[in-house]
C-alpha cells in the first residue's frame, strides 16, 4: 500500500479550505495545512474539516512548505508520496489520483499538474502569471533541455526524492526550486493535464503588483543561478 501525505499552505482560506480538504481522495493518508500566519479562520476551518493544522509565523509559500516536511521528518512513519496542493480551490483536489499514477504505476520521481489552456478556467490564471509561466519555461527549456511548460502547485513526489532536494527557498521561488534541482538531479518527471478553475478569494502573488514582480524576480534568479553552475 502506497502512503501520501499532503501539504497545503495557506494565507487566510478560511473561505476555501474546507472544499479543499473534502475534495482530496480518502486513499490520502494524513492532510497538513500551514497556516502560514493567517488572520481569519484558515486553521480552525481546517481543522474542524479534518485536517492537521500547523502554523507557520514566517509570511512564506516555502516557510509553509518547509513547517509541513519538518513535522513529516519528525513522525515515525514516513510517506512514500508527499502531495503539494495550494488552499485557494483553484486546482481540483479530486484529481490527486491522477496526479500521483505515474509515481505508483510507472515509478516516475515527480509529476507536475500542468495547468494547460484547454483545461483552464477563463481568467483562472493572470497575464503575469500565464507569461511568467511561459518565461521561466522557455528558460529552463534552452538551458536543462526540460520538458516543463508549467510551474504548477499541484505536485507529487517521492518522500526520499524530496528530501534529497535539499529544499532551501522560503517564498516564491519554491516551486521553480524544485523543478531546476529535479532536472540537476536527474530524477524522472512527467506532467500530468489538470484542470484550473478560479480561485476562492483574491491571490496573494499573482493578484498584486508587488507579489508578481517579487515572485518574477525570484522564479529568474533560481534559473539564472543554476544556468551559471551548469
Amino acid at each position: 500500500m502506497t502512503h501520501i501525505k499532503v501539504i497545503i499552505p495557506a494565507y487566510n482560506e478560511a473561505e476555501s479550505i474546507v472544499n479543499v480538504i473534502n475534495d482530496i481522495p480518502t486513499t490520502v493518508d494524513e492532510v497538513i495545512v500551514v497556516s502560514n500566519n493567517s488572520t481569519d479562520d484558515t486553521g480552525v476551518n481546517a481543522k474542524k474539516a479534518g485536517a492537521t493544522v500547523l502554523n507557520e509565523v514566517n509570511k512564506g509559500y516555502g516557510y509553509a512548505c518547509l513547517k509541513g516536511m519538518d513535522y513529516i521528518t519528525n513522525q515515525e512513519k514516513k510517506p512514500d508520496i508527499i502531495v503539494f496542493l495550494d488552499g485557494d480551490y483553484s486546482d481540483y483536489p479530486e484529481e490527486l489520483t491522477k496526479i500521483v499514477s505515474p509515481i505508483i504505476n510507472d515509478d516516475i520521481d515527480f509529476v507536475i499538474g500542468a495547468r494547460v489552456k484547454r483545461l483552464r478556467e477563463q481568467g483562472s490564471m493572470t497575464g503575469p502569471q500565464i507569461f511568467g509561466n511561459w518565461l521561466a519555461t522557455t528558460l529552463m527549456t534552452l538551458f536543462f533541455r526540460a520538458k516543463f511548460t508549467d510551474l504548477g502547485p499541484f505536485r507529487a513526489i517521492k518522500y526520499d526524492k524530496l528530501l534529497a532536494l535539499n529544499m532551501e527557498d522560503k517564498t516564491y521561488g519554491w516551486t521553480v526550486e524544485m523543478q531546476l534541482k529535479v532536472l540537476k538531479q536527474k530524477f524522472t518527471y512527467v506532467e500530468i493535464p489538470v484542470n484550473y478553475r478560479n480561485r476562492i478569494g483574491v491571490s496573494k502573488v499573482s493578484g498584486t503588483v508587488k507579489g508578481a514582480i517579487f515572485a518574477g524576480i525570484k522564479i529568474l534568479g533560481w534559473i539564472f543561478k543554476y544556468s551559471i553552475k551548469k
